[in-house]
């Protein structure tokens, strides 16, 4: 059910990220070449939609749709910004993609800037990424040399700079608006919206922000089609296929890529992923990154896709998997991703600010022994207090798992607060 891959296949040989290996054998810079040689920038749009290429960082809009939203006539520079923050948690995809195959990045990034106008684009990577970022600056270097950037690319009469921008490591500036603002040199907090980046984005022109997986998807839907990508995707408005970081307690973590909504995540679990290590039982998976809200082991019969998992009460988000046998204490782990938001948030939201570090307490109580039976239904009350209240997602990254935890496995909490159960 695995699809021949677009990305997986040049993973994992360092020798594959060179500019010679990607013209050799990933048709390296052909769809660009067409793209600025051939069509207009509202082709290149209109492909992208016919492609139904959702955006890979969490969120899954559509990116034709959203880099359409860029204003045409507005005589402010246009700025396309590539987010390579990757700080969610269980997430390491947009890492593989920088680090083995960072031209077809640049590539994207090239036909997208076309598109929408932009002659000046950036890659605003995650502060750990140090060696991603290395390496994307020599990939960079190597375009320029052969002429893919910089003035007049392809004798088009095109110019396009790029500039790769290191964040300091706050998972904040994963949000787009929270990334633009400290693209500029600004403390990393989400701004109110509207207006929106499409219209007021960075250094307030008008800004189209994509995930590092949807950008590089851009050489390949060119050269396939719009029609054709789309027909990768086995489920409707989900074209192409999707990187998958699969953690946990299986016996073959990695990254994975499969047709967009070809698998349920059992599936990919035993068939991918090996099965469970050590012969144990499945308790439960967290499908889209710690901010998702859990499934229990006899839900994951599920089609990995947006519209389905939302239809059980998560969501796709990152596309990180991450597997839970049934030896793991999932107070500790609720208590673990709880005090991870507390301590990213970025303070501007109360219910966030107050809220987060609020549960995290409660938590701690509770897996020491030192909570009430009340505690638990406030721990609830705190969370749903926190969604839907806040600038930004991370408010509701923090309430979700806390609810659907609670939801779903509450002996195990009950069990602590009765002192049945005692903090190891």
């Amino acid at each position: 059910m695995v699809h021949e891959t677009l990305f997986a296949q040049h993973f994992w040989k360092d020798s594959n990220r060179t500019l010679s290996y990607y013209l050799e054998n990933m048709q390296g810079y052909q769809s660009a070449k067409k793209v600025l040689k051939e069509m207009k920038p509202d082709q290149v749009i209109e492909e992208v939609k016919k492609a139904n290429l959702r955006g890979r960082g969490g969120a899954g809009f559509p990116m034709g749709m959203k880099w359409s939203f860029i204003p045409k006539a507005s005589e402010k520079p246009k700025y396309l910004v590539c987010n390579a923050d990757e700080s969610e948690p269980g997430t390491c995809k947009d890492r593989q993609i920088m680090r083995y195959t960072p031209h077809v990045l640049i590539e994207g990034l090239l036909i997208g800037s076309y598109a929408i106008g932009c002659k000046h684009a950036y890659i605003y990577i995650r502060g750990e990424y140090v060696r991603e970022a290395k390496l994307l600056n020599e990939a960079i270097d190597e375009a320029y040399e052969k002429g893919y950037l910089g003035k007049n690319i392809f004798d088009s009469g095109y110019d396009l700079d790029i500039t790769v921008h290191r964040g300091a490591g706050a998972y904040i500036c994963g949000e787009e608006t929270g990334l633009l603002n400290s693209l500029e040199g600004k403390r990393g907090e989400p701004r109110v919206k509207p207006p929106f980046p499409a219209i007021s984005g960075a250094f307030s022109c008008p800004t189209a922000v994509n995930n590092v997986e949807s950008i590089a998807n851009v050489p390949y839907l060119i050269r396939m089609g719009g029609e054709a990508f789309a027909q990768l995707g086995k489920i409707d408005k989900s074209g192409g296929t999707r990187l998958i970081s699969l953690s946990g307690h299986i016996k073959t973590p990695g990254v994975y890529e499969i047709q967009a909504g070809s698998m349920t995540i059992r599936q990919i679990i035993d068939e991918l992923g090996g099965g469970i290590i050590g012969g144990k039982k499945l308790k439960a998976v967290i499908p889209g990154g710690s901010s998702s809200p859990i499934l229990t082991a006899d839900e994951i019969d599920v089609v990995y896709d947006v519209e389905p998992l939302m239809k059980v009460g998560t969501m796709m988000g990152s596309a990180a998997i991450m597997v839970i046998h049934e030896d793991t204490d999932l107070v500790k782990l609720l208590l673990r991703i709880t005090k991870f938001y507390a301590h990213e948030s970025c303070g501007q939201c109360t219910p966030c600010r107050e809220g987060c570090h609020w549960m995290e307490s409660i938590l701690h109580k509770i897996l020491h022994g030192e909570a009430r039976p009340t505690d638990l239904e406030l721990l609830v009350d705190v969370a749903q207090n926190i969604g839907g209240k806040t600038l930004c997602a991370l408010g509701d990254a923090a309430a979700g798992p806390v609810i659907s935890f609670v939801k779903k496995f509450r002996p195990e909490f009950e069990s602590y607060i009765k002192g049945q159960k005692k903090y190891a």
